[in-house]
């Protein structure tokens, strides 16, 4: 065996002794994600296009293609607005609960008596107010704002913002609790973002005269910009996991109807997720351009 082959063998060797060190590590994840993700996604993606009927001895599968895909649209008169509908919801509640996350997480980053303590009530909502508490919670009506039918609002911002437009807003503003049930987490984000700034900087500023507010849009808020972003892309996939979400609420409901049954809710599934995906990639690719124009200007 010539040198140079040799060298090769004892490098590949090497290589395989390296990188398969870091695979065995990566073994259990590949196992669990194939076993707990991958094979659902696929079962899932299969029921999509088929009729699926439950008889004796277990389950009939009659090839659709992407038939069940066209009776969302086509036949479901429901489903196509509850989607709409929730994400002109979802598109209002996300700056919304982004911008009061980081106005709080302001207040909660200033040095005063009792902070850790304030940090943890803000955050607690998020460990209880989850799954089927929160539902609970909604059933007894503990989310539920009273001065929306105490100062009589509806008239007001059905006149000024419009018919369809009026009614989304007036859902947003019913469910304003949830902006401080779902901000937790978006706060501490905002709050582990703001400590990667030095206070050197903020020093140096207040030494050349500038102002806490100068401090705020010169400083802070650009350097907050990547938090914003993945506290955006945070908000976004928490709400559309949402328990009381009318459109997931529409797919259960579907799953156990005979004339529809798994398959057709497997599709409404996919569609819902295609939604999803895309309002991601827009909300994405709109705030890295917006970075990428920051950072040509500087």
């Amino acid at each position: 065996m010539s040198e140079a082959a040799l060298r090769k063998r004892l490098a590949l060797k090497h290589a395989a002794r390296r990188y398969g060190i870091g695979l065995l590590f990566l073994l259990p994840w590949a196992i669990g994600f194939c076993a707990f993700v991958a094979v659902p996604v696929g079962w899932s993606m299969f029921l999509s296009l088929h009729k699926v009927a439950v008889v004796p001895g277990g389950f009939k599968y009659d090839w659709t293609g992407f038939g069940n895909f066209r009776d969302a649209f086509v036949k479901d008169n429901v489903f196509p607005i509850e989607l709409i509908t929730y994400f002109q919801q979802m598109l209002l509640m996300v700056p919304v609960i982004v911008i009061f996350a980081l106005l709080i997480s302001l207040l909660l980053n200033q040095r005063f008596p009792g902070r850790f303590l304030y940090r943890a009530l803000f955050f607690l909502p998020v460990i209880f107010a989850t799954g089927q508490v929160l539902s609970e919670l909604f059933v007894q009506g503990a989310g539920d704002i009273p001065f929306l039918d105490q100062y009589n609002l509806e008239p007001l911002v059905r006149r000024y913002v419009g018919g369809e437009l009026g009614r989304t807003v007036m859902e947003v503003l019913g469910r304003v609790v949830l902006i401080l049930w779902y901000s937790g987490v978006q706060i501490l984000i905002f709050i582990a973002g703001f400590q990667t700034v030095p206070a050197s900087i903020y020093e140096a500023v207040r030494i050349d005269g500038a102002s806490p507010w100068d401090s705020f849009w010169k400083i802070t808020l650009p350097a907050s910009m990547p938090f914003i972003s993945l506290n955006a892309l945070y908000t976004i996939i928490d709400l559309f996991t949402f328990p009381l979400n009318p459109v997931l609420k529409h797919i259960r409901e579907n799953m156990f109807k005979v004339e529809t049954g798994y398959g057709y809710a497997s599709a409404l599934a996919w569609i819902y997720f295609a939604f999803i995906f895309v309002l991601i990639a827009l909300v994405m690719g709109f705030l890295g351009r917006s970075m990428n124009q920051r950072r040509k200007r500087a």
